[in-house]
């Protein structure tokens, strides 16, 4: 044995990422195990329940997750954690929600007592009827999502075979050419064909529970959303992260399906339209006033048969509260990743459902659907005069000091200049700081202060290589289609965001002419909290099987 892993019996996981199968052992450990930390050498990954049931869940038995370990093992694996983990996926599956033709909804255990010491929890007596067997209890059907989510918190999960109502039938077929040229296409009426992961994506869905789809930026996840639509065949609601991705929803739907502008309905803070196709965002679903929800209306406006929650990573706290009464909906979430800053994952797995299916990111940029992408952080150093009074500052205003310096300025304009003649995404979180970049590179600046009219304007001369450098703020973290973007200077962030890192690497992973790479710049102020958030940022995709080479300001262009 002399692979890259030390498996510790505490579900830790340290990999030696100098080691040359380093690579192919985070790959093969990614379904189960969660990226902790990342230090230079040595990388820790925690091997949770949760990240076990959703293995589970997406196809993965106990056997496939050990061989992985003992694959790539550098010592001998303790057995008492192989046991942990066999003890861990097997209980998934225990517990089945069912719909009797006789009881309605039932929750069936195969172990007898298991149920007996269940149903006698305070956290679940409530929401149980009255016991039918030693291995059945009757549950009240407005119960269905609460229960997942209580025995998940009591470590018991759920697997959900209760069945959905079939909703208002509605008819869509997927076109064999899109409607337009669009991203990449070399003329009018391009044929096109699901790619192969699109298709297990939409036939793990359609042949399981509900539940999430993980694919990375640029995959196509709407892609598979529409072919999901086509394939349960019923009036939809898709739930958005704000009306510029509402109108790309749309906009894709009408390329890539028989559907018609007159079926397709947004309901948005401006538009309220309800069709059997009907598009709202987040913010419109999760407006209140007075304590009441203004549009709750929409979630019974039709007898929907298919829930779609586009970037589930991003899905607001009171939305898991609506979607418990969905249960009885076809759900399907779409992600780039699992991980919530917030930790809500429990949430997703219980209300929305498990992962399903998911496709490593390394995986489809062999086969060309993504590009390759080369990763660095730059450090620069702060002045004299930045450096005392981020000594003397705290909290927020002390990574403000840092992740705004000036002296990132002359950095930035170093890496647009490199990369003349492509298009470079210039990422920020500060708004002073991003209208200070605009000024210094002679470039437009779009951020949520942006009419929505003129954010349009801008993107489509972007893409039409109009503009070759665009500023913007975490407006363009998700749900923007820049294919043409091939480099991103990200000079701020949201603290040590995980899945805003994927969000914008995402952003310039669309294939490129004569397959080029992407290249993706973190510029974070040396010996910081910058610093240190910017290795908490790098967890996820690392995770992926990407690289980060990092550079002193100095060393860029060596």
């Amino acid at each position: 044995m002399n692979g890259p892993l030390i498996v510790q019996v505490d579900r830790t996981v340290l990999l030696e990422s100098t080691h040359p199968e380093a690579a192919e052992a985070a790959i093969a450990i990614a379904p189960f195990a969660q990226l902790a930390k990342t230090p230079e050498l040595i990388h820790t990954y925690t091997i949770t329940p949760l990240g076990l049931w959703n293995a589970r869940a997406s196809g993965h038995d106990p056997e496939s997750v050990i061989d992985a370990l003992l694959q790539y093992a550098k010592h001998p694996v303790p057995h008492e954690l192989l046991l942990d983990i066999v003890e861990t996926m097997e209980r998934f599956g225990v517990l089945t929600l069912e719909q009797s033709p006789i009881h309605g909804l039932v929750l069936h255990s195969r172990d007898a007592d298991l149920l007996s010491e269940l149903i006698a929890h305070p956290e679940i007596v409530s929401l149980v009827g009255t016991r039918i067997d030693e291995h059945t209890v009757r549950v009240h059907p407005s119960e269905r999502g609460e229960l997942k989510h209580r025995l998940l918190r009591l470590d018991h999960p759920v697997s959900d075979h209760a069945g959905y109502v079939d909703g208002e039938k509605h008819e869509i077929g997927l076109s064999a050419t899109t409607g337009d040229t669009g991203a990449g296409a070399s003329g009018e009426g391009q044929r096109w064909h699901l790619r192969d992961y699109q298709q297990r994506a939409v036939d793990a869905f359609t042949h399981g529970e509900s539940g999430v789809v993980v694919l990375p930026c640029g995959a196509g996840k709407t892609v598979v959303g529409a072919a999901t639509m086509a394939a349960v065949g019923t009036t939809t609601l898709i739930l958005v992260t704000n009306s510029v991705a509402a109108k790309q929803w749309k906009a894709e739907l009408l390329r890539r399906t028989t559907l018609t502008a007159d079926e397709i309905g947004e309901y948005s803070g401006s538009v309220k339209e309800i069709r059997p196709i009907t598009i709202a965002t987040y913010q419109v679903l999760t407006t209140r006033r007075k304590g009441s929800y203004l549009h709750l209306e929409l979630l019974d406006a039709r007898d929907w048969g298919l829930v779609i929650y586009d970037e589930v990573h991003l899905l607001p706290a009171p939305v898991f509260r609506l979607t418990a009464g969905l249960q009885a909906r076809r759900r399907l979430g779409l992600t780039a990743t699992l991980v919530r800053e917030d930790g809500r994952e429990e949430e997703v797995f219980s209300l929305i459902g498990p992962k399903q299916f998911e496709a490593p990111w390394k995986e489809i940029e062999a086969a060309g659907y993504i590009a390759e992408a080369h990763c660095y952080e730059v450090r620069v150093r702060l002045d004299t005069g930045t450096r005392r009074a981020y000594a003397h500052a705290d909290g927020e205003d002390r990574y403000r000091l840092a992740a705004a310096s000036d002296a990132k300025i002359p950095v930035v304009r170093k890496i647009a200049a490199q990369h003349a003649g492509q298009q470079v995404l210039v990422i920020g979180q500060y708004l002073d700081q991003l209208e200070e970049l605009g000024e210094a590179l002679g470039a437009p600046v779009l951020t949520g202060r942006t009419p929505v009219k003129e954010r349009t304007e801008l993107f489509s001369q972007f893409r039409a290589g109009d503009i070759s450098v665009l500023v913007v703020s975490k407006v363009a973290n998700f749900s923007v289609d820049l294919p043409e973007a091939s480099v991103a200077i990200q000079v701020s962030g949201s603290f040590g965001s995980r899945q805003e890192e994927a969000q914008r690497l995402g952003r310039i992973l669309r294939p490129k002419p004569h397959a080029e790479a992407a290249t993706f710049y973190t510029v974070v102020a040396a010996s910081t909290v910058d610093e240190h958030f910017g290795a908490h940022r790098r967890r996820f995709l690392t995770e992926q099987g990407y690289s980060y080479t990092i550079l002193n300001a100095e060393q860029l262009g060596r």
